[in-house]
């Protein structure tokens, strides 16, 4: 679960360093990083909690869009997360629709990269079964 906030926390300084419309506030190293690792921390909350009923309540959307719509849902969770980091004075900002858009493409190719290299749990857990 750490690996998954530090691979989170990577993707989004990624993000933040490609795109001009996401921002983060001035500091040293070590504000920067603690800053991506709470803003992680949310993403990951909100990616939990409220991305799942979203994307319940948008299901005939996201079938007949074959999926794309994924993409929306995702820039959208982008945006809310920027609002709580707002809320939390993080100092994490997403200036937009499209630059969430885009953020939340590279946090996703970013993401699914540094995951491939991470060992996976469920597949543990089923060895340990057999």
């Amino acid at each position: 679960m750490l690996l998954r906030l530090l691979a989170n926390a990577a993707a989004l300084g990624v993000a933040t360093l490609l795109l001009p419309g996401i921002r983060l506030g001035e500091g040293d190293l070590l504000r920067t990083v603690l800053v991506l690792l709470a803003v992680a921390l949310v993403f990951g909350v909100v990616n939990a909690v409220v991305k799942p009923v979203f994307t319940a309540v948008t299901l005939p959307v996201v079938i007949l869009s074959l999926g794309i719509f994924l993409l929306v849902i995702n820039a959208l969770m982008l945006m809310l997360t920027s609002w709580v980091s707002g809320l939390l004075d993080l100092g994490w900002h997403v200036d937009g629709f499209w630059n969430a858009l885009f953020g939340a493409l590279i946090i996703s190719v970013v993401s699914f990269v540094l995951n491939a290299f991470l060992p996976d749990r469920r597949r543990r857990r089923r060895g340990a079964r057999a």
